[in-house]
């Protein structure tokens, strides 16, 4: 269902489809701060090492989850840093098993220098630190994923990512190189409707779009919010296909994003609730939401 959701979105707005990643339990067994173990220390940056350096920890399990990682001829793999919220890869670079186990430890992304030799955490200098959630290893156990929160921008040009030249646009005739995002389905749209949004007052003269329309009239969005949602739930009530669903849910989020949008909220905010809530029960989560409003009241 949610697949076709995700199709009905893609086609209405043109835009990438969005790929999903999936958290499990963070990995546990070493102090955080500095690392210590029998034969090897580590105190951050500045300490040289060779990438082939051989160290343990002082956890057997994290000693051969690291033995089975297919280490290249130079004692590295491919560690890609990706936002636990949004999906977006938010950089690449190399890692070695002290760089993963520091990782492991600090819950800071780290990876291991080439060309200086030596390891360092994202962040170390600029303090836009990636604070890592889960670490995952693909099927073949040769590349890295940390999936995390970046605290500001990732990349050393202030973009949120290191991914915003899209080559398809330098291919396109007359076309120069652009800085444009890679945005995943629900990401286009949003910046879309920022778009709009910022055309809404430089707009005078001109035919205003759906989208400005219902920027224009708080009446009219909160009124289209309430007819789409009726309709999504038709079509569980009238026993409707899927793909009427996957429409309707469509117009639902469309809707509601543009009401976000209104608010200044970003649907990053939206996914990092979702998250925080997963560890905690349905009941408990609207229990504390009434014991909130009653402080505040």
């Amino acid at each position: 269902m949610l697949y076709l959701l995700l199709q009905v979105l893609f086609v209405r707005f043109n835009s990438m489809a969005i790929s999903y990643v999936h958290m499990i339990q963070s990995a546990r067994g070493f102090r955080k701060g500095n690392l210590s173990y029998p034969g090897f220390s580590y105190k951050g940056r500045g300490t040289h090492c060779l990438a082939f350096a051989s160290m343990h920890t002082s956890d057997p399990k994290v000693d051969s989850l690291l033995d089975s990682v297919k280490w290249d001829n130079k004692g590295l793999a491919v560690a890609i840093a990706q936002n636990v919220d949004t999906g977006a890869i938010l950089m690449q670079g190399f890692a070695n098993r002290e760089a993963v186990a520091t990782t492991i430890s600090s819950r800071k992304a780290t990876f291991y220098s080439r060309s200086r030799s030596t390891l360092w955490t994202k962040g170390e200098t600029s303090n836009n630190f990636i604070n890592v959630h889960d670490v995952f290893l693909d099927c073949d156990r040769d590349s890295i994923i940390y999936l995390g929160k970046p605290d500001g921008p990732t990349c050393h040009t202030g973009s949120e990512t290191c991914y915003y030249t899209s080559v398809f646009d330098l291919l396109k005739p007359q076309e120069g190189e652009g800085n444009k995002l890679a945005l995943t389905s629900l990401y286009a749209l949003e910046s879309t409707i920022s778009q709009r949004k910022a055309e809404v007052e430089e707009a005078e003269n001109e035919k205003p779009s759906w989208t400005k329309r219902l920027l224009l009239s708080d009446k009219l969005l909160c009124s289209k919010i309430r007819e789409e949602a009726n309709e999504l739930c038709q079509t569980l009530e009238n026993n409707e296909d899927k793909s009427r669903t996957a429409s309707e849910m469509a117009d639902v989020l469309y809707h509601a994003m543009v009401l976000l949008a209104q608010k200044d909220v970003k649907i990053e905010d939206v996914l990092q609730v979702l998250r925080q809530r997963f560890s905690q029960s349905g009941i408990e989560e609207k229990r504390s939401r009434v014991s909130q409003k009653s402080v505040e009241g």
